[in-house]
């Protein structure tokens, strides 16, 4: 069992209002210590509970994510439901439900028409990312550092608060919480919040144990799929994940990291109506000098690096893959290795049993590499050596399948080494683990596909069942479909929704322009109409056809030549009819 629903925070927090003041106790009963958050001035300082008015509103609330300002001034943002997900090391995490956005001004009414109207559109882009699904927290655990990384770290790096320790790529509310940074008194009133947690509690051979994966969707140039492809000048790959599978049993832990993120030089791949643009690689900077960035940091952080690199070595993907191959031996970087599957042609007509040559191919390396692994002592038996960082165009479907046979792979060692699977035993021939383990991992996939590509994800059916099936290509069809008309038509507004979370984009009060206005030239509107009129034009001469076909014949020609014209001219103007982010201008990379 993953989630448990009806479980909700114990430790649920009071929330105390005034005109002038919001007063947030802390979960911890025992604390007399009081966060006064003035609503005039917004400065944030320490009380205590004897001091909270005694005529104040009071709410309960789970958690504090931060502050943001928008046009009509600051708003306070806290989490007023949540759900237990389970226990990580004897801690308890939490996935975040509910929010509320809360005004420091009582009223708009200092604000224009427009600028009502525009804040009215950030605070549903805010709320909109926190309803994204999959928000994480733990109130005394550091989420976003993996097992070893704690491990490896010093006792002064230990007494640091969560939030003065926690890795910045991976805390989504970083920016909302600029404001409690910089008192260190405060940090235990707001709590780190990462993206994605399952927990599992698990038995084979009558031996209870923990398995857990958690996805660490980073911060750094995130955003919608064909919005945020390639790296930024820091060398941030788009749509970056860590994915950490982690198993607890008889105080053993241990833990199999991998990375996916977008193949790391300056390509854009931006809407424009058709089903499935064109990629676009820049040529007017240094590809290299960004390529060398992603992974020097990656040797830093994960050691060795084996790249898979799973999209088409044919057709318009082709350019990317010869560019990522070539940039790979310019680098002349020997703690890289590339290895390139076409995932489509190797596992075309349903021969997905053909994985396993890329798995074959590379379990030296993963033996290599090994797992981190601590006894119950605390000793450190394994450390991980290397890291797979595997990508296909979107960084969803392909690579999750790839990478839940090779957490597998790890997997079957760990068990064994820990006594829970016996000698000559399979995880696959554990009936109910291995349903466990494969829908966890296409959970996985949905949670990571539904942030970036707005739908859950694709191939699904194979990490679920083990097997390609009929019904599982229709419903990537489906999802397919959906993944066209969002991706088209609402993923502007979904990147301006994440990059004003994220604070990519700021509000200034003092000097608010509105960038939310779009005038719409002539063609949005007039070519749509048009093609819209000589099609019904063309239905209707059919419907009411005469006793002389070659009139007919002669309407119907002549309406269905003005509305193929007139598609063929929205078709070529495609990116006139997309939604488009307002909020930042993105780099031209094409």
């Amino acid at each position: 069992m993953s989630e448990t629903w009806d479980t909700v925070v114990p430790e649920a927090a009071p929330r105390h209002t005034t005109a002038e003041k919001f007063y947030i106790e802390q979960s911890d009963n025992d604390s007399v210590d009081v966060l006064v958050i003035d609503r005039v001035s917004t400065e944030m300082s320490l009380t205590v509970r004897s001091d909270v008015p005694m005529s104040a509103e009071t709410m309960p609330i789970c958690g504090v994510m931060g502050t943001i300002r928008l046009p009509a001034g600051m708003y306070l943002i806290v989490i007023t439901k949540t759900m237990k997900v389970g226990d990580l090391l004897g801690h308890a995490v939490w996935k975040a439900l509910n929010f509320d956005i809360i005004s420091y001004k009582k009223t708009v009414l200092h604000l224009n028409e427009d600028q009502m109207q525009d804040n009215k559109t950030f605070v549903s882009m805010i709320s909109s990312v926190l309803h994204m699904d999959g928000l994480y927290f733990a109130s005394d655990y550091d989420l976003t550092h993996s097992l070893q990384r704690l491990a490896n770290t010093s006792p002064d790096f230990q007494d640091m608060s969560l939030l003065e320790r926690a890795d910045q790529r991976f805390v989504w509310n970083g920016h909302l919480l600029r404001e409690f940074m910089t008192q260190p008194e405060l940090h235990r009133f707001v709590y780190p919040v990462v993206h994605v947690i399952t927990i599992n509690s698990c038995s084979i051979n009558g031996k209870v144990f923990e398995w857990i994966i958690i996805s660490r969707r980073s911060c750094f140039r995130a955003g919608v799929r064909y919005y945020v492809r390639g790296i930024d000048s820091e060398g941030h790959a788009a749509n970056f994940v860590e994915t950490e599978q982690i198993v607890q049993y008889n105080n053993y832990k241990a833990s199999f990291v991998q990375t996916r993120g977008s193949i790391p030089f300056y390509w854009s791949q931006r809407p424009n109506l058709k089903y499935k643009p064109k990629p676009q690689i820049s040529k007017v900077v240094n590809h290299l000098d960004g390529f060398q960035r992603h992974f020097d940091s990656q040797v830093v952080l994960y050691g060795k690096q084996v790249i898979l690199n799973l999209i088409n070595q044919k057709g318009s993907e082709k350019p990317l893959e010869l560019a990522f191959d070539k940039m790979v031996t310019s680098s002349g970087n020997g703690m890289i290795k590339y290895i390139a599957f076409d995932f489509h042609k190797e596992c075309s007509r349903m021969r997905w049993h053909r994985l396993q040559i890329l798995l074959d191919s590379v379990s030296e390396i993963q033996d290599e590499f090994g797992y981190f692994l601590v006894d119950a002592e605390g000793t450190v038996l394994m450390n991980q050596e290397g890291t797979f960082r595997s990508n296909c165009m979107d960084c969803l479907d392909r690579t999750n399948v790839i990478q839940s046979l090779l957490a597998r792979c790890a997997l079957q060692s760990q068990l064994q080494k820990m006594g829970l699977l016996h000698l000559g035993q399979k995880i696959e021939d554990q009936t109910d683990f291995e349903k466990i383990y494969k829908n966890a991992w296409a959970d996985n996939a949905d949670a990571c596909a539904k942030q970036y590509a707005g739908t859950g994800a694709l191939k699904t059916d194979f990490t679920r069942t083990g097997k390609r099936t009929v019904w599982g290509a229709v419903m990537d069809g489906w999802n397919s479909a959906i993944r066209y008309y969002k991706n088209n038509f609402s993923d502007g507004f979904r990147q301006d929704s994440i990059d004003l979370f994220l604070g990519n984009y700021a509000v200034d009060e003092a000097d608010w322009i509105t960038p939310l206005q779009d005038p719409k030239d002539w063609k949005f509107l007039t070519l749509p109409i048009v093609m819209v009129v000589a099609f019904s034009m063309c239905i209707i001469c059919l419907l009411m056809a005469g006793d002389t076909w070659t009139e007919t014949l002669a309407y119907v020609l002549f309406w269905g030549t003005a509305s193929a014209l007139t598609g063929g001219l929205i078709l070529f103007n495609g990116r006139d009819f997309v939604d488009a982010p307002k909020l930042v201008q993105k780099e031209k990379l094409d």
